[in-house]
């Protein structure tokens, strides 16, 4: 499982589909024919509308970005000054390429609502006075906390009955559709006394619904993540990899969604957060081939910067199930012995940790190719915790 953000176009759509709302809205890109739209979407020249950027960064008024209360003609001549227009927020600079156009509706009130999952809970925070000042009036937000297992009892909510259904409805669909994060900032009531949503923002579990997932704000393609997405695709398995810090020397080939955050959690906690290089997992049992393709491609990555030495590579995770550890290892090894002069000449430190089906053979494997290659590789099996090999692993960089 992964927590992905999507667009707030699709958010909007499958809740209040779901709500049994209609939804006006339309998602412009650099192919849209602003021409035509109109015969598509007649509201568009019917009504006073609101046009964003929908890129999964937030604060869009604050910078400028929201264009209120326009008509049609006006529309076009933002996205004249908008679209494809380079930007940059924080540190990440990008092309602004996806537009969000909705009715927009006059209101007086701005609510806030939003929930968030933990491990064994979810929170949901409301409050009346919410809007683009909802951080300094925090003091004005209800907590609630519900169990896993739990219902939400939303007659603790001090606010109107219609408010209290939505966040009931809400509540409802947000764990029906697998969202892990769900805000609402602002939302409003119509003249009809019905809910309108006017600013979104949603995560979901990319395992548990199937949507477009874009890439962020400010995070570019990589040729290798492609090339994964490709197996993936192919492959009956799990293979997965995201490019976090091309400069990192902390690098993982790592098994397993779950084991894989905890790595990744660990090595945060450690203080190292800043040397994560990747994230990705492989499991569900690949194959020989895909193993070595899967590690052939973040070899070719850790040993790219030629001049960066003394990075570490964390071949991880838990105790499989039905994962053949001997039959990836042997994909793994091949790899290795493919990239064994890079390593050298990279001084890259290999930590291995892994349980399950022929483990022990995997592992003797893989302690035998570090003495044949003649490359730091340090063997665990199950009896050592996980966190244990990030702690190794930092040691190293310290």
């Amino acid at each position: 499982m992964a927590r992905v953000k999507i667009r707030e176009f699709d958010a909007k759509k499958l809740l209040l589909e779901n709500l049994k709302q209609e939804y006006k809205a339309a998602l412009i890109d650099s192919n849209t024919s602003l021409d035509t739209l109109p015969l598509q979407h007649p509201w568009l020249l019917q009504e006073k509308l609101i046009i964003k950027p929908d890129q999964l960064f937030g604060k869009r008024g604050k910078l400028g970005l929201v264009l209120l209360n326009g008509d049609f003609s006006q529309i076009k001549e933002y996205l004249k000054e908008h679209l494809n227009k380079e930007i940059t927020i924080g540190k990440a600079t990008d092309k602004l390429t996806h537009f969000l156009i909705e009715p927009f509706i006059e209101h007086e009130k701005e609510y806030y609502l939003s929930i968030t999952s933990e491990r064994d809970y979810d929170i949901i925070h409301f409050s009346e006075a919410g809007g683009i000042d909802i951080e300094e009036n925090w003091n004005k937000v209800t907590k609630i906390e519900v169990q896993t297992l739990e219902e939400l009892n939303v007659e603790s909510i001090n606010t109107t009955e219609e408010i209290k259904q939505f966040i009931q409805k809400v509540f409802h669909l947000y764990k029906k559709f697998h969202f892990c994060y769900l805000e609402f900032n602002p939302f409003t009531l119509d003249k009809n006394n019905s809910v309108a949503l006017i600013d979104t923002v949603a995560q979901v579990d990319s395992c548990g619904i199937t949507l477009p997932f874009p890439k962020t704000f400010g995070r570019k393609s990589h040729p290798e993540e492609e090339h994964i997405a490709a197996l993936d695709k192919e492959s009956g398995a799990s293979l997965k990899l995201t490019i976090l810090n091309p400069k990192g020397r902390i690098w993982n080939i790592l098994s397993g969604g779950g084991a894989s955050l905890i790595y990744l959690d660990a090595i945060a906690n450690m203080g190292k957060q800043e040397e994560i290089a990747n994230y990705g997992e492989y499991s569900g049992n690949p194959t020989t081939e895909e193993t070595y393709q899967y590690t052939k491609t973040i070899l070719g990555l850790i040993t790219k910067e030629h001049h960066q030495q003394g990075k570490v590579l964390i071949i991880g995770g838990a105790i499989a199930n039905f994962t053949d550890v001997e039959k990836t290892f042997t994909g793994i090894i091949k790899a290795l012995k493919d990239h064994q002069s890079q390593l050298q000449q990279g001084k890259i430190s290999i930590f291995v940790r892994r349980g399950g089906p022929n483990y022990e053979k995997g592992l003797q494997l893989m302690e035998q190719t570090g003495k044949e290659l003649n490359l730091p590789i340090t063997v665990h099996g199950p009896e050592t915790p996980m966190t244990t090999i990030v702690e190794k692993a930092s040691e190293t960089l310290s």
